[in-house]
């Protein structure tokens, strides 16, 4: 049997359209399946929209999502898991490749997501990166993500100790036991919360905030709640339209610019852009931006080699491995230009003042 397992906390707006795609995806496959619907405290319809499709609601008070996926992976009887958000459309070509490749020997995986509706161009622009990185990288978001049964218990599940990123421990749990998959095949999940969050700029100062102070920023639901927790469904399909919010989102979408573009000046001699001149200095003030940036390597460089030293599987260790040096290189190379981006700005300001 295979089970899908939807946490859902106020998804009437959503829930139906999700479960119809799994009942298509799953009478394609072919095999015996059931669906657990999560229903985390909800105070909509979800449940009932939920027994209209012939779920099984599992009502739970946690207001967790990892909590919420872990009560419907026990709960679960099959021997094939798939974890599903309530806002995310499935298809059978996804399934079927999951399901080949946990028989194939993997302990789970999950796809490359894409994201539909109105969303800001920023958002447009990092909806592009997971065809690349995810693959690369070997790790995937939470929307759309699958085990074995044996695997889920070896794990324990999902760390409900995290309220933010726990489908990125999950996944280096599951690395453990064995291969991790991201499939080429796509699920659309939809892109509301680009829509909720007031700005991009907020948005990647709660990055910043996450690797800075990573304790209080995964593991206390405050610090998440207008993101992840937010029970107020009425807006998700609105953007909104404020001067601040536009203003946010553009810079932040200057800000990927740069970040995506930094790569290019690497190809170009500093004899051409001296610090004298205009684009010497606007060189100068991107370099700044960018090896202060190539720090939020360094947490990552630590977590994949704290992992290194508990792999079980020589592929994934070599995965991890690659994705351990390539942080750290990151990591160094960017900390050499804070020393010395630094140190040209003070000898900078000596000469300015000693006229």
């Amino acid at each position: 049997m295979i089970s899908f397992v939807v946490p859902a906390h106020n998804e009437q707006a959503y829930l139906g359209r999700t479960l119809q795609a799994i009942h298509e995806s799953a009478h394609v496959v072919g095999q015996p399946y059931e669906i657990i619907v999560v229903d985390d405290a909800s105070t909509d319809a979800t449940a009932e929209v939920a027994r209209q499709h012939n779920a099984i609601v599992l009502p739970v008070n946690h207001r967790q999502i990892a909590a919420t996926r872990n009560a419907g992976g026990r709960a679960a009887r099959g021997d094939r898991l798939f974890f599903v958000d309530a806002d995310t459309t499935i298809n059978a070509s996804a399934v079927a490749s999951a399901l080949r490749v946990m028989d194939k020997g993997a302990a789970g995986g999950g796809a490359v997501v894409s994201v539909e509706g109105s969303v800001p161009l920023y958002a447009r622009l990092i909806a592009l990166l997971p065809v690349i990185l995810v693959k690369l990288a070997g790790f995937t978001g939470g929307a759309f993500m699958f085990c074995t049964r044996a695997a889920f218990h070896a794990t324990s599940g999902f760390d409900e100790r995290l309220y933010w990123a726990e489908e990125g421990a999950f996944a280096l749990a599951l690395k453990r036991e064995g291969r991790f998959v991201v499939l080429w095949e796509r699920v659309i999940t939809s892109g509301r919360r680009f829509r909720t969050v007031p700005g991009g700029l907020q948005l990647l100062a709660i990055c910043g905030r996450a690797v800075l102070s990573p304790f209080k920023m995964f593991t206390r639901r405050s610090s998440v709640e207008k993101i992840w927790y937010d029970s107020n469904r009425e807006h998700d399909d609105k953007m909104p339209d404020s001067l601040a919010v536009k203003v946010s989102n553009s810079i932040a979408f200057l800000i990927l610019i740069v970040l995506l573009t930094g790569p290019v000046w690497y190809f170009i001699p500093r004899s051409l852009t001296p610090l004298s001149s205009p684009l010497g200095q606007f060189r100068f003030v991107i370099g700044t931006f960018l090896c202060h940036a190539g720090l939020v390597f360094w947490p990552f460089a630590l977590v994949f080699f704290w992992s290194l030293l508990r792999r079980k599987q020589w592929i994934e260790w070599l995965k991890l491995a690659a994705l351990f040096a390539f942080c750290l290189w990151q990591a160094w190379e960017s900390t050499q230009g804070v020393f010395r981006h630094w140190t040209l700005f003070c000898h900078w300001l000596a000469q300015f003042f000693n006229g």
